[in-house]
């Protein structure tokens, strides 16, 4: 008899949906019942989650993706990040007294690359129109929708630096200055106007689906809303965390000349599972580098979240992190060797470095190019030694569908914050800072260069196994997203839960590395647990050399997936009830 969970497992056989808010599920679902398939239902949950949860994605923002076509019979990542303005480099840095790019303000933009990402999922294995997909989200901008009390909150705590640093934040965020109470409407008519604005544009377009999807995304990225945010960034400077005030470095060629597109993921084996996951423009290869670690010990007999598994467990995760400082980075114009990274005997190698007690160190390996001094630094020295600290981080979003005929999505949303940069006057969203995460050493991988794309956190993750569709999962959670839903598809997969089961599970995670986002420190030997962890675990723990900080029972992540059992012809799915709002549903 299973274990009691928050929720059921959401079962179906036409489709099933999960996002980080009910509402944006609810209108996923309505897409599948009208026809859609996975993919438009996951563009459809995409644009409402941009204006659902604004704390954790906008437009603005980026949204890296995984996709399985049934069609196709492949797995694609589709590259929802945009790149670096072409006047921001590292010489600019030194010439202007910058030493760790801020996480707030215009310096960190780069392209938004979230409408692009979702145009091309849509034109590509999708079915609808752009204003079909759309029209849900613009409804909820235009109509309005309740605020919740994650919102709320969020928003109380905010509410001075929008009224006095982001007038044009509180403008639309704030009534009358004040957090607008849980159940109050908020509405942003603006933003739904950017939306209705690329629909018509659609309209015009008399060439077919795929080209009115092309002449929607033209407005945004070619036509009055990028020259919209130009403008704004240029004429109103805004102070960010370097003390100083700033103006936008993005110039309209930087917008023009970006696009989504399509690219082949990074996989490992484990247990019988083909495990894919986006390149080193993400984290996402450390979830692969942990499996090819833990794939050497029998977890199941060291009994789940006992002392022995999690002391393994977080050694393994310090050792893929370590790697993911000194090698990841951009692979377009960075040298990421995954077949050393990835392969089996490296991870014998790296095994042998487990210990019985907790290594204070920063350990990446060697691949054979000797071994990377700058990451084993702390990244602000590191910076500042390659050049001769506002903190308004945010977090992130998830969304997964998966339809009757095996099609499968992952998408991890996230940047645009509205805390991190102001809301551009007259569209409704901010731009995002996710180029933070470039270092300003030229010598290492991730470095600042134009027209780079920095190593996001963001991280979807897909499964298939013996070439069929399997499995897809992703949550928010910054620098711990490979470590929750790792913990997540462990309970999966070597302890036999089933997917509420293993998302209701207590986690643990480390910030033993340096953090991806400003002021990029680390805490070595830290780890951060769960309250539902046995107490005699946590000092079992403890006494092998663990940091442990105890937090509240359900705040680690929002984790949620979908499992397509073809066998059954089941789809099965479900969310994790931290956050509140976040919710699977199918039929």
């Amino acid at each position: 008899m299973s274990a009691f969970t928050t929720r059921p497992v959401i079962m179906g056989t036409r489709g099933v949906v999960t996002s980080g808010h009910y509402l944006a599920t609810a209108a996923g679902l309505h897409i599948l019942m009208q026809g859609g398939n996975a993919f438009d239902a996951a563009v459809t949950m995409g644009l409402c989650l941009a204006q659902l949860e604004p704390q954790n994605n906008g437009l603005g923002g980026e949204v890296p993706t995984l996709v399985y076509s049934a069609k196709e019979k492949k797995v694609h990542a589709v590259s929802g990040m945009g790149w670096s303005p072409q006047a921001f480099t590292i010489d600019w840095c030194r010439q202007n007294g910058i030493d760790l790019i801020p996480g707030d303000g215009y310096l960190p933009a780069c392209v938004p690359a979230m409408i692009d990402t979702y145009c091309l999922v849509l034109a590509r294995f999708g079915t609808l129109s752009f204003i079909q997909a759309a029209t849900p989200a613009i409804e909820l901008a235009a109509n309005g929708y309740p605020v919740y009390p994650g919102l709320h909150n969020f928003l109380a705590n905010q509410r001075y630096h929008f009224t006095e640093h982001y007038p044009t934040t509180g403008k639309v965020f704030l009534h009358n200055g004040r957090a607008p109470e849980i159940g109050e409407i908020i509405r942003n008519p603006d933003w739904a106007s950017v939306l209705q604005g690329m629909a018509k544009a659609e309209a015009a377009c008399t060439k077919g689906r795929v080209a009115g999807i092309e002449a929607a995304r033209d407005v945004f990225y070619k036509g009055e809303i990028a020259d919209r945010i130009v403008d704004f960034i240029t004429q109103y400077p805004v102070e960010d965390a370097s003390g100083k005030a700033h103006t936008g470095l993005l110039t309209t060629a930087d917008i023009a000349e970006w696009h989504a597109s399509l690219e082949g993921a990074v996989t490992v084996n484990y247990r019988g599972l083909d495990v894919y996951k986006c390149s080193s423009w993400t984290q996402g290869p450390v979830f692969l580098q942990q499996l090819t670690l833990l794939e050497g010990y029998d977890l199941a007999a060291m009994g789940h979240n006992s002392a022995n598994y999690l002391h393994t467990w977080i050694e393994c995760a310090k050792l893929a992190f370590a790697d993911r400082e000194a090698y990841y980075g951009d692979p377009l114009m960075d040298d990421v060797p995954f077949d050393v990274l990835l392969s089996k005997e490296y991870a014998a190698h790296r095994h042998s470095l487990v210990g019985k007690t907790a290594s204070p160190d920063m350990r990446p390996g060697d691949v054979g190019r000797g071994f990377p001094e700058y990451a084993t630094l702390p990244i602000l020295e590191d910076n500042r030694r390659a050049l001769e600290p506002h903190n308004h981080t945010g977090d992130t979003t998830h969304l997964d569908a998966v339809d009757a005929q095996g099609n499968m999505i992952a998408c991890t949303p996230s940047g645009g914050w509205i805390q991190a940069s102001p809301v551009i006057d007259g569209l409704g969203f901010p731009l995002g800072t996710r180029g933070q995460m470039f270092y300003l050493n030229a010598a290492r991988p991730n470095a600042l260069a134009p027209h780079k794309r920095p190593r996001a956190t963001l991280t979807p993750s897909l499964v298939m196994k013996d070439g069929e569709p399997y499995m897809v999962f992703g949550t928010p959670g910054g620098d711990c997203q490979d470590q929750w839903t790792l913990q997540f598809f462990l309970n999966y997969v070597d302890f036999s839960m089933n997917i509420q089961e293993a998302l209701d599970a207590p986690t643990v995670h480390t910030d033993h590395f340096p953090s991806s986002f400003y002021p990029r420190q680390a805490f070595p030997l830290s780890v951060s647990a769960e309250n539902r962890i046995p107490t005699e675990v946590i000092r079992e723990l403890e006494r092998r050399g663990h940091k442990v900080s105890v937090t509240e029972g359900w705040v680690h992540g929002k984790a949620m997936g979908i499992r397509f059992d073809q066998e059954q012809g089941v789809i099965l799915g479900g969310a994790s009830p931290k956050g509140d709002v976040g919710y699977a549903i199918g039929w």
